[in-house]
């Protein structure tokens, strides 16, 4: 008797565990729209962006992410400073509809690159500082390169394709994360492409395809996203 109850109890967590694997075959959905303001006659403005994130096309969510900041330019340069919070809830993959939480503030600087005649490139510096539910503090270091290349003429303006490539590596600070739980240094990569247009100067849509690379997971999102400033 005792042998049938191990044995029932290792098959039922095997088979909780069976379900809670991410599929990494199938193809998970981003739905992002991100924003930006300047002031008029000033330095200072906001940025911000609201993300729907599933572990399929849609219905399944992985992530719901709301983020705002304030940013600055400073006198005689190109780069864009930000200080900003972003909240976070995240889903667990499958039938599982629990739910954890994650305050975030950051502080970042943008530094916009064009070469040749139609590469426009964008370097990006994140620092993150993450109160997680069920976890100790946490940082995390962000380096993204961004890549517009329009397809006609050498701007993009208004009814403009345009080709948009980025990577961006993610580097953990603390590593040991509570209860005697540790994460690497390595936290993950995303590779993405895609292919936009320029509705209006201040509104552009993106249509393509994210490969993110964690420790556990290896994993292609289609990404849907409108980028509008005012």
């Amino acid at each position: 008797m005792k042998r049938i109850f191990l044995l029932l109890t290792v098959l039922l967590i095997s088979s909780y565990n069976t379900k809670a694997q991410v599929d990494e075959d199938q193809l998970g959905a981003w739905y992002m729209y991100f924003w930006t303001a300047d002031l008029e006659n000033s330095r200072w403005g906001f940025q911000g962006d609201i993300q729907y994130r599933n572990w399929d096309v849609i219905g399944d969510l992985e992530q719901l992410l709301l983020r705002g900041a304030v940013t600055y330019r400073p006198k005689d340069t190109n780069i864009k400073l930000a200080l900003g919070y972003a909240n976070i809830t995240t889903g667990a993959f499958g039938d599982d509809d629990s739910t954890v939480n994650e305050s975030r503030i950051y502080q970042e600087a943008l530094l916009p690159q064009k070469v040749g005649g139609r590469l426009y490139f964008t370097h990006r510096f994140r620092y993150e500082q993450r109160f997680n539910e069920g976890q100790d503090f946490r940082t995390r270091f962000r380096y993204g390169l961004f890549l517009n290349i329009p397809l006609s003429g050498k701007e993009i303006v208004a009814k403009t394709w345009y080709l948009g490539f980025y990577n961006e590596l993610f580097i953990n600070g603390e590593r040991n994360i509570g209860d005697g739980r540790r994460v690497s240094t390595f936290d993950r990569n995303r590779f993405f492409g895609s292919l936009g247009y320029a509705i209006k100067s201040n509104l552009k849509v993106q249509v393509g395809a994210m490969r993110q690379i964690t420790n556990s997971v290896d994993k292609t999102q289609l990404q849907l996203g409108v980028f509008h400033s005012f």
